[in-house]
């Protein structure tokens, strides 16, 4: 369906008649002289009815641009039943250690935890999600949103050390509690990635999870890392435990207290197996709602507009140089 965003600029459209009316009226009293210009001049310059109607067209169709033509599409409803996940990621400066593979190829923790959960991201049709990202303290990112694509990039947009390089898990769970403080119902589910313990932030993870608990937050926390890493050394290559700080214990209780599940992510095939978890949740039922989708199609009366002006501009270039000429001759 065709449509105006703001119809009322269509009253602008008798303006030129409004300043065409003075404009005689100031002619008409004899208060508008041009010396210097011949009255044939003025007679071939003079528009004819061709050409007014030429400039109203142009006139129209710039208002109708002004107005903002839109193409309604037709209503689409968004899904009924979903559930509300806030995924909280760790951007310490631990999380850079290159003990993934993905594809093939060695790559740091970070770039894993973007990648698989972009695609977990994508797979959450229907469901609400908001985005944490934490280090020295933690920042929301993105609120609960069924905008799944605008998520996505905000996590493909973040990077090791922008908010830090220490760990506050604590802060990241109360951040979460106060989010979900502003939905009446829902499923109330935080996934939290990290690999390392908690060492900065103004409140302890147990404290946090406590707090969820009696909010009715389940935390599905995501310890991520290799348990074995080659690394070289001057006497040849060592095998090392790259994990060795990450707290398992914690997150486990983490999980447990709130009455969710830890998860060990030791490669992205591990990483996966939270899909599965949280789709065996049962979903909740939201109040139906429909959107419809709109185009701007305000730049075709635009370019219709320009190239009337520019076919105009060259109809009269004869006309210009005939009068050049004439003036020239006198």
């Amino acid at each position: 369906m065709l449509t105006l965003a703001w119809a009322w600029i269509l009253l602008l459209l008798p303006l030129p008649l409004i300043f065409r009316k003075k404009q005689q009226d100031v002619e008409i009293s004899g208060h508008l002289h041009l010396p210097g210009i011949a009255q044939d001049g003025k007679q071939e310059m003079e528009q004819s009815p061709s050409s007014r109607k030429t400039y109203w067209v142009i006139w129209i169709l710039l208002v109708i641009a002004v107005a903002r033509p839109l193409w309604m599409g037709d209503p689409i409803e968004l899904p009924s039943k979903g559930r509300d996940l806030m995924v909280a990621v760790d951007l310490s400066g631990s999380m850079q250690i290159e003990d993934m593979v993905l594809d093939g190829k060695a790559v740091n923790r970070f770039i894993m935890v973007q990648s698989v959960v972009s695609d977990f991201i994508e797979r959450r049709k229907g469901d609400k999600l908001g985005l944490i990202l934490f280090a020295d303290h933690a920042y929301l990112q993105a609120p609960l949103t069924q905008d799944r694509r605008s998520v996505a990039q905000f996590l493909k947009e973040a990077q090791i050390g922008l908010v830090g390089k220490q760990t506050a898990i604590g802060e990241a769970i109360a951040l979460s509690v106060k989010r979900f403080d502003l939905v009446d119902e829902s499923n109330r589910i935080l996934v939290l990635l990290t690999d390392g313990s908690n060492n900065s932030g103004s409140i302890s993870p147990e404290q946090a999870a406590d707090i969820a608990a009696k909010r009715g937050i389940k935390i599905y926390s995501i310890g991520v890392g290799a348990d074995v890493m080659e690394r070289r050394t001057l006497f040849g290559k060592e095998r090392v435990n790259p994990s060795m700080d990450l707290d398992e214990e914690q997150l486990t209780s983490l999980a447990q207290t709130t009455g969710g599940r830890y998860f060990r992510a030791r490669n992205a095939q591990e990483l996966e197996q939270i899909y599965q978890e949280i789709d065996k949740l049962e979903p909740i039922s939201r109040d139906q709602v429909s959107y419809r989708p709109q185009s701007e199609l305000f730049y075709l009366p635009l370019a219709a507009a320009l190239i009337v002006s520019i076919l105009i501009a060259l109809a009269q270039l004869p006309l210009m140089r005939r009068l050049n000429i004439r003036w020239g001759e006198k």
